[in-house]
């Protein structure tokens, strides 16, 4: 059993002995402390915080507890219930509310949980202000309001909301879609995407939709990451169907993972050097990925005409250099789309929606779509670390081997040769070293994976 403490947000999993696990004592101090902090920025008596949550088992439990306690620090409370991490990102927003918090452990399984904790811009907050919170949480550097000053709560819907302001975007084109007559196959994982996507997909004027596990009672029916090893059924419906194309989102709905008409995985690395082609095309500028995303957004990019960049891994570091950029589009390369124009989050719906009008403007289909783009192959590998290794020993000795290549050292060490590239960083929630290497083939990129590995190895 496991608890994670870390700057973006406190995660475990469910029962157990209080401090080792995600407890209900656990969540009480560390909502507490979300709300001190946030108390101590907003000029406002009563901060306003939204709270949505994802449809794992676990979730109304937690959500019971961090409303309450919300309360008791004399918070206001809207609740939005069940709903996509980006759909409560929009709604802190538009509710002009001092702060949110998704309960959702995103792909983890399900006897995982986790508080998700966003700035008043509906944005994941900054290393320094998770460090804070964790500071509080530590001290209990918090106390609760007396009886007139309890919070109030408020229920409301945000779905459509979202959807609206996806379908009022200048580059979605639902009468394209509509005339396509496109058949959409999806896998939902039983949780808020089998809410979501049917009613974005209806909404965007398809008219056939192939559902795979769109109860949303959170007893996952699969292993809810998005990846082809746990995406066999969507292939195989994809392929029997005879679907235009196949969707999978991970429980939360800020991933997106994209299936062939043929039932072969477009990859999820290539979710946002897709959508980013079609933006691109309509809105020249700049893009950022993080360290271990694929080379071929920045290919894509240099052929618009744009500048890409690199940030480190984490959502709120490609966010902060996507502002410091002015990037018109991006993401990670786990299938995370995140586009400005409509919010700086991570959002399956908008990636779908934009991956729809591509497709009925360009009339090919995904994989022709897909052989159009570079071909790269990632391999994933890692080296357990034992105690008492030194870590930053090992990265400087791989730099030095390295160093007539060209080195990026912002999040590990990243190495760019000419063909391919390797990265190396330390886990942020294991004992390990990750290992992502990409090239022109499998053979290759598991090749320089291996050769850093045995370097470290000699270590």
């Amino acid at each position: 059993m496991t608890l994670i403490k870390s700057i973006s947000g406190i995660r475990g999993t469910i029962g157990g002995a209080v401090a080792e696990n995600l407890t209900p004592l656990d969540i009480v101090k560390f909502t507490a402390a979300y709300a001190a902090f946030i108390k101590n920025l907003s000029q406002k008596q009563k901060p306003c915080i939204v709270v949505g949550r994802d449809a794992r088992i676990s979730g109304e439990m937690v959500h019971r507890i961090i409303t309450g306690t919300l309360i008791g620090m004399g918070c206001d409370v809207t609740d939005i219930g069940m709903a996509t991490t980006p759909t409560t990102e929009i709604a802190v927003e538009k509710e002009n509310a001092s702060g949110g918090i998704i309960i959702t452990a995103s792909h983890n399984p399900k006897q995982w949980n986790a508080l998700k904790l966003l700035n008043h811009n509906g944005e994941f907050l900054s290393a320094a202000e998770g460090e804070e919170i964790l500071s509080i949480a530590e001290t209990e550097g918090f106390s609760f309001s007396p009886v007139d000053e309890l919070g109030k709560i408020s229920q409301k819907q945000y779905l459509h909301e979202h959807i609206q302001q996806v379908l009022s975007l200048g580059l979605v084109d639902k009468n394209a879609i509509e005339a396509a007559n496109f058949r959409v196959a999806i896998d939902c994982v039983n949780s808020v995407g089998g809410i979501a996507i049917p009613e974005l997909l209806y909404a965007l004027g398809v008219k056939e939709i192939f559902k795979l596990y769109c109860a949303p009672h959170g007893n996952f029916s699969h292993n809810p990451e998005p990846l082809p090893q746990h995406l066999t059924e969507l292939a195989s419906l994809t392929r029997s169907s005879k679907a235009t194309v196949g969707f999978a989102v991970d429980p939360d709905v800020d991933r997106l993972a994209i299936y062939c008409e043929d039932g072969e995985p477009f990859g999820e690395e290539y979710t946002l050097v897709a959508v980013s082609d079609y933006v691109l095309q309509h809105t020249p500028g700049n893009t950022v990925s993080n360290l271990s995303s694929s080379r071929a957004l920045r290919d894509v990019t240099r052929a618009g005409g744009g500048e890409y960049h690199a940030a480190a891994v984490g959502e709120v570091n490609v966010v902060a250099k996507m502002k410091e950029t002015n990037a018109v589009i991006g993401g990670e390369g786990n299938g995370g789309v995140i586009y400005p124009a409509l919010h700086y989050g991570r959002d399956a719906l908008v990636g779908i929606a934009l991956f729809l009008t591509y497709l009925a403007k360009s009339g090919k289909t995904p994989s022709e779509l897909r052989k159009s783009y570079p071909p790269y192959f990632m391999a994933k590998q890692k080296v357990e670390l034992t105690p008492g290794i030194d870590t930053e020993l090992i990265l400087n000795k791989v730099k030095e081997r390295f160093g007539d290549q060209q080195i990026t050292e912002i999040d590990g060490v990243k190495i760019d040769f000419p063909d391919k590239w390797v990265h190396l960083r330390k886990s942020n929630t294991e004992p390990i070293i990750r290992i992502y290497s990409e090239a022109h083939s499998a053979e290759e990129a598991e090749e320089i994976g291996k050769q850093v590995i045995n370097l470290i190895q000699e270590f």
